[in-house]
């Protein structure tokens, strides 16, 4: 019997250096080619300008009493500042704690409670997030204090704030760029004894989870997992110097600093950040004026600049690959990337904060394959799928996909007993994803274990039911999800979006539906709605749309009963 394990062996070996040495590497390599272009703010540096305003900020945040091993939140949106500090606190020895963007108060607090930073670096407002405003309100004490002599009572550890761009100071904060003069008029003996310490296997970075099910977690990785990770993601990709790569993805998480930045690091290809967020439009236009040739963004991004008005006003005729990733790919969306926006090379990645990328569809893969699939495992990274007792399922067979290898988190901040429920004691962590693997390694996602619906025993798998009706001209996106139901235990609902407002009616759905898939297949409910519930990065919030329509409905979220009155 031929079971579902796959390991990705490779003759090239793992990368044995952390990200300031692959700083380094890269501005001796590529010194004049270009490394970063923010749009937002017109900054654009090449991979020399770059090292030197990294290696200033990091000699200067050691001046201020920063020390290896120290973590420091940096709280932004998409910026120049960001990247230059993701390079400078690796190159000091530090730990970046990427903050989601989108985060408030209680989420901030829970971040600063569970890793103790000794300093953070704050972006400028963006829509109603402002981030100055939310941190005095959380620590009033900083109001008071000397600039670099942050104090506040409520984080102890905390003693430097450092902020960028427009917006109003904090009484207790420093700029960024003089944060850079600093490093500047110190010199760098004291950083180039601290980078030649830092080890490759070291903590870097500290992401916490999306929190759906629960507090979020602290994932720490390691300067070797992440930087390896980009490397062979952009191996996959064959991008290398002279290629641009456009960033609209959250840079706070794995697509964006991993699969995005540090690629570019590792294989001297330019960093565009087309905005502070993503916008169909500044995106379009980055594309078309940087001629990039690749692209990230999850399904959402791609379908919002497909379905722009001007869309049709953009040369995208330099595009050739990239990743959709961070959420299901829906095959016929697939398509339309491939063809409208001459991506014939573009990857779908797999993988998880705790584990990222682990799977991916090579360029030159069969397009059959390559829109059914996320691939093939990745070098130097195993994988199995298991059933519910732990064993290895045949092929062919669904199971939890678990994943082992140089990529996985070093374990959950703080937290052992997260990271024995998550890593187990051989290695693997276990995603919580439901897949297949056919006989050639090919990995096709089923859904998650807590998005199987079981109707009446039945186990039903949302993620089919949403490629079946994707195929349908008049839907424009949707998403499919059981609720509790008192007879069957749960049922089907389809959340959809709608090309045009009066495009779709829900018997005419059901009639579609029931005309091409098995009766348990067709949903009981369907919703037309406007827009999905997500997260920064892209995510449909399942659980908000079960809420909602037990609500809709008049029915108790638990047990799925009618609500009295």
């Amino acid at each position: 019997m031929h079971l579902s394990y796959v390991h990705g062996a490779s003759a090239e070996p793992l990368l044995g250096k952390t990200i300031g040495v692959a700083l380094d590497d890269a501005a001796r390599t590529w010194p004049d080619f270009l490394a970063l272009s923010c749009r937002a703010t017109g900054v654009r540096l090449t991979w020399s300008e770059l090292a030197c305003r990294a290696n200033n900020l990091a000699a200067g945040l050691l001046s201020m009493g920063i020390a290896p091993g120290d973590r420091i939140g940096l709280w932004a949106m998409n910026r120049a500042e960001w990247i230059i500090a993701q390079f400078a606190t690796a190159k000091a020895g530090l730990v970046l704690v990427t903050i989601n963007p989108a985060y408030r108060l209680s989420e901030l607090r829970h971040v600063f409670d569970t890793v103790d930073c000794a300093a953070l670096i704050l972006g400028p407002p963006f829509k109603d997030s402002d981030y100055a405003a939310m941190l005095a309100e959380a620590a009033p004490d900083i109001e008071r204090c000397a600039p670099g002599d942050a104090f506040a009572a409520t984080w102890p550890t905390l003693k430097l704030i450092i902020q960028f761009g427009e917006g109003r100071r904090l009484a207790g904060a420093v700029d960024f760029e003089d944060i850079e003069k600093r490093g500047v008029a110190c010199g760098h003996t004291v950083l180039a004894r601290v980078a030649a310490e830092v080890q490759f296997d070291a903590p870097v970075n500290i992401q916490f989870t999306s929190g759906t099910t629960g507090a979020p977690k602290g994932v720490v990785l390691s300067h070797a997992s992440i930087l390896n990770n980009g490397h062979f993601t952009g191996r996959a990709m064959r991008l290398g110097a002279g290629d641009r790569l456009c960033l609209p993805v959250p840079l706070y998480h794995c697509f964006g600093m991993v699969t995005g930045s540090l690629l570019c690091l590792a294989h001297g290809v330019a960093i565009v950040l087309p905005g502070p967020g993503f916008d169909p439009l500044a995106t379009l236009q980055a594309l078309a004026e940087e001629r990039c040739t690749a692209l990230y963004g999850v399904p959402t991004m791609f379908i919002a600049m497909l379905g722009h008005p001007r869309f049709r006003e953009f040369d995208l005729a330099a595009l050739r690959t990239g990743v959709m990733a961070g959420a299901l790919c829906p095959i016929d969306l697939m398509r339309r990337v491939m063809t409208d926006m001459h991506m014939n090379e573009i990857t779908i990645c797999y993988g998880m904060t705790e584990s990222p990328v682990s799977f991916q569809t090579a360029v030159d893969l069969a397009i059959e394959r390559r829109i059914s699939t996320v691939g093939n495992i990745q070098p130097h990274i195993e994988a199995k799928l298991i059933d519910e007792e732990g064993r290895i399922v045949p092929r062919g067979a669904i199971g939890e996909i678990c994943t082992r290898g140089y990529s996985t988190m070093l374990g959950y901040w703080n937290d052992q007993d997260a990271t024995a429920a998550t890593k187990d004691v051989a290695g693997w962590v276990h995603t919580g994803d439901l897949g297949t693997l056919d006989p050639r390694g090919d990995l096709r996602i089923v859904g998650r274990i807590k998005d199987m619906v079981i109707r009446g025993g039945e186990n039903l798998y949302p993620k089919e039911i949403e490629e079946f009706l994707h195929a349908h001209p008049a839907i424009r996106d949707v998403q499919v999800f059981g609720i509790p139901d008192p007879k069957f235990g749960e049922e089907l609902c389809a959340w959809i979006i709608p090309n045009e407002p009066a495009g779709l009616d829900e018997d005419e759905l059901r009639r579609h539906c029931m005309a091409a898939i098995s009766r348990q297949k067709v949903p009981k409910h369907f919703a037309l709605v406007d827009a999905f519930p997500m997260t920064v990065t892209g995510k449909v919030l399942k659980s908000t749309l079960r809420a909602g329509m037990c609500a809709r409905l008049g029915i108790d979220p638990d047990t799925g009963e009618p609500l009295p009155g």
